[in-house]
């Protein structure tokens, strides 16, 4: 990421006022082409926020939590830093009402994501009994932190064909110009040959020394899940854990997969 000029690593002012200029997008185009093209998929980024703030007309702070959803298809992902500092810039900003704040920010947000962007008040329950399979029990050696080794993936020498979900919440990546670590639980459902789960948990850790947005890092496990399996059905997600008052939860499937229940996990 090199060529984009990020607002990180720098100085900058905390926003006295409203001002959408602070939103900045970056092309998923270019992450994609890292990957030498995504296989065909669908899926959205669902960011929650929890520290949603502004004035009435009357100059009596409001406060709110939201959930934000930018669909993969947007040419656009929002940069994590650049949305907390447009968020900020409502708190000293007097709106008509919280259908006001709702609509300006599905407006800007749409914008910069150059598709619709949904936003909601409130935030989905928090997920406490999942049925997936967790991975994080297995013995195993693991010597690799970086960079992804999609080479470590192996399918099971059992074969066959299988339906099954697998959860790891070791999944963790670095800010590719901050360093900071981003935490995740991530979640793979998938129907084709049978992964060995030991290899999917020495890739999914291979991302720990990795630097590379969220969305990038999900769109790259799917990618290389893709290839490997050619299922007829995977869903992968990750929820990162919240940094700066946001959270974001990106999810990639194939094509006519349902959306899976929005929900958050306990570090969140």
């Amino acid at each position: 990421m090199s060529d984009v000029q990020i607002p990180l690593g720098r100085s900058v002012d905390y926003p006295r006022e409203y001002d959408a200029s602070l939103l900045f997008p970056i092309p998923r185009a270019q992450g994609r082409a890292a990957l030498g093209g995504m296989p065909p998929f669908t899926g959205h980024d669902r960011w929650h926020a929890y520290e949603l703030s502004w004035l009435d007309r009357r100059g009596k702070p409001h406060v709110a939590t939201a959930t934000l959803c930018v669909p993969a298809s947007s040419p656009n992902l929002i940069e994590s830093k650049s949305l907390k500092l447009y968020l900020n810039s409502f708190n000293a900003t007097a709106f008509d009402g919280y259908e006001h704040v709702r609509a300006r920010i599905a407006a800007d947000l749409s914008n910069a994501a150059g598709a619709e962007v949904s936003v909601n008040f409130g935030l989905p329950p928090v997920d406490r009994r999942s049925p997936a399979i967790l991975l994080d029990a297995i013995e195993t050696d693991i010597t690799c932190y970086g960079p992804p080794d999609a080479g470590l993936l192996a399918l099971s020498r059992e074969g066959g064909e299988v339906e099954e979900t697998l959860t790891s919440a070791l999944l963790k990546s670095n800010c590719p110009v901050t360093g900071q670590p981003d935490w995740a639980r991530v979640t793979l459902a998938y129907r084709g040959p049978a992964l060995d789960h030991a290899s999917v948990l020495r890739y999914l850790v291979s991302f720990r020394d990795h630097c590379e947005f969220h969305e990038q890092c999900v769109e790259r496990i799917y990618a290389d899940l893709h290839r490997l399996l050619s299922p007829s059905m995977l869903s992968v997600e990750a929820r990162y854990t919240r940094r700066g008052g946001l959270d974001i939860n990106p999810w990639r499937a194939t094509p006519g997969t349902p959306a899976p229940v929005a929900v958050r996990d306990e570090r969140q």
